[in-house]
């Protein structure tokens, strides 16, 4: 009874814990997301005149991080690192300087998201103040529910956010001695980022379905097709990173060159049609407007490039954009929706890249409804099961042998 007790009470203390970093962590994500808005929303309208600084903007990302950023500079790397005990901190700093390079990659138009920054900003703190009122011994809790709170701060997307941090760090293994702080956390955060004026994205599709046979198969095939487009994804980050790192040892002279390409090429592909984060590509995709049939493979692309080069940001919205877009371009051939097609790809090839399971799945449900969690279900597993252990992050561990 004695040690029941003190169950409780740990359990009690942990929640109280994730309520706070919750509060904190989900304010740092509104005001992060709602500056993001405003500046994506000033590129757009002048982005002729912004494009071309995006080589100069790229230089003082870098050299802020080699003259002030220490291991900060390492980024989701850093947050991996401290999740499998080979670095013991992450450096407050990171905060600021994570946001602040995101904000002027967006700003001259970089190919990048933002979640990788959220999960950052939200791993930083927990695992600061962890270290502060928790101990040592409470190190990854604290790291697992800040990732957490960190995502559904800013997507509002509390349930994904729970199950992509406790399946992140290490592929097959669940870290279910977060669980009571990452769900305190990651609901606290998103409903504090709400209340604070940062909107989330959802869709309903209004389209009637059930899973037979036929759907069945439909579905499966749409996996295996959003799981390679994903594979795609990551393993050209990977290939392409460390190309450029070896082609141009430099960061600096390596993110001027490729900025100046990467402007050259953002201008004439449809005058910034693949810039920023991809929700124009979103959004095109779900109130039929114009999606073309190479925008998932320029967005890819471009998003790669712009990552391997040295710029800020994440890459989950541009590969919510890409799989939103490749599913209005394939559906047709399936005899499906191209709405139903859009939020299956959406869902799946962020699946595939991250080599997560369940974080996929209840994406889909929380942004486009709980009735399509069945099809949901069905399209990223075979999204999973094809993807070869493959992930954007480098550091993520698995134990499990996927063909």
């Amino acid at each position: 009874m004695k040690n029941q007790l003190l169950e409780y009470k740990e359990l009690l203390f942990l929640a109280l814990c994730g309520f706070f970093i919750g509060i904190i962590v989900g304010a740092i994500d509104a005001g992060f997301g709602r500056v993001l808005l405003a500046i994506t929303s000033f590129r757009d309208s002048n982005i002729v005149w912004l494009l071309p600084w995006l080589a100069p903007a790229g230089v003082v990302i870098v050299w802020v991080y080699q003259k002030f950023g220490g291991t900060s500079s390492k980024g989701m790397g850093l947050v991996f690192e401290v999740g499998h005990g080979v670095e013991e901190e992450i450096p407050l700093r990171l905060i600021p300087f994570v946001i602040g390079g995101t904000w002027l990659t967006h700003l001259f138009g970089g190919s990048a998201g933002r979640e990788g920054v959220a999960v950052q900003i939200g791993a930083t703190f927990s695992h600061w103040f962890g270290r502060k009122i928790g101990g040592k011994e409470r190190a990854k809790v604290f790291l697992v529910a800040g990732m957490a709170a960190g995502f559904a701060g800013l997507f509002g997307t509390p349930l994904a956010a729970v199950l992509f941090a406790l399946e992140v760090l290490v592929c097959g293994a669940l870290q279910y001695e977060a669980l009571i702080m990452a769900v305190v956390s990651a609901f606290t955060a998103s409903m504090t980022a709400g209340a604070l004026g940062l909107e989330k994205f959802e869709h309903h599709l209004g389209i009637s379905v059930q899973l037979n046979g036929k759907l069945f198969l439909i579905l499966a095939c749409l996996g295996i097709i959003f799981g390679l487009v994903g594979t795609l994804f990551a393993v050209s980050l990977k290939t392409i990173k460390q190309k450029l790192g070896e082609a141009l040892k430099n960061p600096i002279a390596r993110i001027l060159l490729c900025g100046i390409l990467l402007s050259i090429l953002l201008l004439l592909l449809n005058r910034g049609r693949y810039a920023g984060l991809g929700t124009n590509l979103i959004y095109a995709s779900f109130e039929g407007k114009t999606v073309y049939s190479y925008d998932w493979i320029l967005k890819l692309l471009l998003t790669v490039f712009t990552l391997s080069a040295g710029f800020q940001g994440g890459e989950v919205t541009p590969l919510f954009s890409i799989g939103a877009s490749l599913g209005v371009v394939v559906a047709p051939f399936f005899g499906i929706p191209s709405l139903l097609g859009a939020a299956l790809g959406y869902a799946a090839v962020f699946g595939s890249a991250t080599n997560t399971f369940l974080a996929p799945i209840f994406i889909g449900a929380e942004v486009f409804g709980y009735e399509y969690l069945p099809c949901f279900f069905v399209v990223c597993t075979f999204a999973y099961l094809v993807n070869g252990n493959h992930t954007i992050y480098s550091l993520q561990r698995s134990i499990l042998k996927k063909s």
